[in-house]
């Protein structure tokens, strides 16, 4: 993969890579983590399941799934 198209974000604690404007439902689709089960917060802030398909990662953000 190309590095350029990469960003680390902090993932429960942990550095995590995905693919540069990755959305919540695509990391949730990678960890195979159904939505209905879970909530997020990206950077303190609890993001509402019907914004997942649309709030894009950003290299250093913080997010915590919480089962």
């Amino acid at each position: 993969m190309n590095n350029l198209n990469m960003a680390k974000i902090q993932l429960n604690g942990d550095l995590y890579e995905i693919n540069d404007g990755t959305n919540l439902n695509e990391l949730l689709n990678k960890l195979k983590i159904q939505k209905n089960k879970v909530a997020i917060e990206v950077n303190g802030e609890i993001v509402d399941k019907i914004k997942y398909s649309n709030f894009l990662l950003k290299k250093g953000d913080k997010v915590e799934i919480v089962k």
